[in-house]
């Protein structure tokens, strides 16, 4: 097998920069010009066996096959891309969402209130009375298990009803009354003076005499109602996000149809430009060769190797073609994804630059800046997938 230590690195280059997925043959005329014009005219011997001995083993030995395994194990299989044509239902769900509910327990009434807008992990407030001990701690369990991102916030307003209070009779201030109500009457009759006797419906009628009862009541069985009823809040919730995230999805499936078709579209014009550009590598090769009288043979090797390898996007439209199928897998799958899209979407932006740097040409220039322009709407719809 080739083995690239006994050369020098900058010959080594070469083989560093091809495409790993694209048989050199069949670059740009790459091969016979190469050959016939470079290795012919300059008497490159050292490079010429070096060169001849990696193009003999990119096509017949295992060399091909590590390369194109390497390339398969990139982001799609770290991200289990499936093929294009898989489809499975959408599961996605959106950070936005929204449910409210009421309800009552003996003399207490409330209302909820459940609301949340994207994060980027999972933020949780909770307005909740204090005196429910345990109510909260309950409630963000129920919260943490169902959810995975978003800034959510949880209000509960509770009354209790206090139309027909309980009244407890003021002992003490009775007891006062009394007194004061006997040694009046003593007094009276030690001055020859008759008092009208008092009747109860007077003593209690007094100010103070009658209050209404403390509240005693043990909030134990009104925080397991919340509780319970909570999960159907809960439950809702999740609903309306999986109802924003249908919508998101089919959003997100539109702009990569669009993308794939872009991406086709920048194979073709590639595919049309190829001729013109072995004809600009062509001249490129005749600039060297003028001055080539003792040039440095590892230092043609590589430029001739730069030359081709900046004009060929083959690399880009085939990661393209794979973060497509890698988004759709995600798409599908029935678990908290966005950070995963938020990734692919940097890697989608990548190539599209790339592919625009490389582009030569008016025609590729365009596409590239359309596949720019609908990434960064993807990349926009991403920001609220859970």
């Amino acid at each position: 097998m080739f083995d690239p230590e006994p050369f020098p690195k900058k010959v080594f280059i070469f083989i560093t920069l091809a495409p790993v997925d694209r048989d050199l043959s069949k670059m740009p005329d790459i091969g016979s010009i190469l050959y016939r014009t470079v290795l012919t005219k300059l008497k490159l011997t050292r490079v010429e066996s070096i060169l001849e001995e990696f193009f003999n083993e990119w096509l017949t030995s295992e060399l091909r096959s590590q390369t194109q395994q390497a390339l398969a194990l990139r982001l799609p299989m770290a991200l289990g891309a499936a093929d294009e044509q898989t489809r499975t239902a959408t599961m996605i769900r959106s950070m936005t969402g929204f449910a409210s509910g009421k309800g009552a327990f003996g003399p207490h009434s409330w209302t909820w209130e459940l609301r949340s807008v994207n994060g980027k992990g999972l933020d949780m407030r909770l307005r909740v009375p204090d005196w429910l001990t345990g109510l909260e701690a309950a409630l963000r369990g129920q919260m943490s298990k169902a959810l995975s991102r978003g800034n959510v916030t949880l209000s509960l307003r509770l009354n209790r009803d206090e139309t027909a209070p309980d009244l407890v009779l003021n002992e003490a201030a009775m007891a006062a009354a009394l007194t004061a109500l006997a040694r009046t009457q003593d007094l009276a009759a030690v001055h020859g003076v008759t008092l009208a006797p008092s009747t109860a419906s007077e003593m209690i009628a007094l100010k103070g005499m009658l209050e209404a009862g403390s509240d005693v009541d043990d909030p134990a069985p009104l925080v397991g109602e919340l509780t319970n009823e909570f999960a159907d809040l809960l439950a809702a919730f999740i609903e309306m996000r999986e109802s924003e995230g249908q919508a998101l999805a089919e959003i997100l499936d539109g702009q990569l149809k669009q993308v794939s078709a872009l991406t086709a579209q920048a194979a073709e014009l590639a595919e049309q430009r190829k001729e013109k550009t072995a004809e600009t590598l062509r001249e490129n090769l005749a600039r060297v060769l003028e001055n080539a009288q003792g040039a440095d043979p590892d230092r043609v090797a590589q430029e001739l190797a730069l030359i081709a390898v900046k004009s060929d996007i083959t690399e880009e439209i085939d990661r393209l073609k794979a973060h497509v199928a890698a988004a759709r897998d995600l798409l599908s799958q029935d678990a908290a994804v966005g950070r995963k899209l938020d990734f692919l979407m940097q890697e989608f932006n990548r190539e599209a630059n790339t592919l625009c740097s490389k582009a030569q040409s008016v025609e590729l220039t365009s596409v590239g800046l359309e596949l720019k322009a609908i990434i960064d709407q993807m990349r926009e719809q991403v920001q609220n997938v859970e």
